[in-house]
């Protein structure tokens, strides 16, 4: 594991001492944005991780290792290489063994994780089902993730574009909890709700993370998804943003277009038409995420540490 795992020093110090630490996924970074709106994006996420007491930890794959924390350099690498690989767990042995540059999605920072010991990750929206499954077969593997490896991760929900009724089916069936963060509706990407109502709703950090004490204390292994809204000043609603889905798929279906190459496709539509407004809501969810998966990861410390 060592040959391969690279940790950045103040991370490593802040995991060996029990202090609470959030991973952040880079794919954002590498496929989300331009640089150097990408690269600004990113230095704010970390800033904001650390103003509510976590340390941040971007993961991705550079020279054969999986980074866990990037320095100055990588990220920079990062954000202005061309052709940086998306990865996903089926992905991730090629970009270490071939030494390629590659942004991890939900599944991959998940695992990155997991190697270096980190419970929390905030992310803007998982993966899931796609619309018209039944045909495709198309879904992400971000679900599996969630039910196999042991690291809860903070969302606005799952992405609008997807199956969301579907998609909780499918987080029920690997017992995944999935629980409202100050909510008891689930969160639909741009929208606060998406008119599904949670069976967990908690309203504190303290509360999440005395939650996931138990189950993980229990030895009940995988994660849990905290499905966490958009703050409401963000919000675009699901009266104005569904038409606009609805047309990019539909454009995305015409053309062919599927697999990794699907989601940056009908972000991008989605961002044309609705006039910008999509990639600043995309923004302000990840900022507000991160916050909250801090103080979260800050209260899930303290519980171990006053259990020592």
């Amino acid at each position: 594991m060592q040959k391969i795992l690279q940790i950045q020093p103040e991370v490593a110090d802040a995991i060996a001492s029990g202090k609470a630490v959030v991973a952040l996924e880079s794919t954002i970074i590498a496929h989300g944005m331009p640089f150097p709106e990408n690269i600004e994006m990113a230095k704010k996420v970390e800033g904001i991780v650390r103003e509510n007491g976590a340390v941040p930890a971007t993961i991705a794959c550079i020279g054969g290792k999986v980074c866990v924390g990037l320095n100055a350099d990588q990220l920079h690498e990062l954000a202005t290489s061309q052709n940086v690989m998306k990865l996903s767990r089926r992905d991730m042995p090629y970009a270490i063994s071939h030494k390629v540059v590659g942004a991890t999605t939900v599944a991959a920072t998940m695992i990155g994780a997991e190697m270096a010991g980190i419970k929390f990750f905030a992310t803007g929206g998982i993966g899931g089902v796609h619309r018209g499954s039944e045909m495709t077969g198309d879904v992400s593997a971000d679900l599996q993730e969630l039910g196999r490896t042991s690291v809860a991760v903070v969302s606005a929900g799952a992405k609008a574009i997807l199956d969301i009724p579907k998609t909780l089916e499918y987080l029920e069936t690997m017992g995944v909890p999935v629980i409202g963060f100050q909510s008891k509706y689930f969160g639909a990407f741009y929208s606060r709700s998406s008119g599904i109502e949670l069976e967990l709703d908690m309203h504190s950090p303290k509360d999440v993370a005395a939650f996931l004490q138990a189950k993980w204390t229990m030895g009940l292994a995988g994660g849990a998804l905290i499905s966490n809204p958009i703050p409401s000043e963000f919000e675009i609603h699901n009266s104005e943003v569904e038409p606009a889905i609805l047309s990019a798929v539909l454009e995305a279906e015409k053309n062919g277009i599927g697999g990794k190459n699907l989601t940056p496709f009908l972000l991008a539509r989605i961002k044309e038409i609705t006039d910008g407004r999509s990639l600043n809501a995309n923004l302000q969810l990840v900022y507000n995420n991160a916050k909250v998966a801090a103080l979260i990861s800050s209260e899930y410390s303290a519980l171990i540490s006053s259990e020592l």
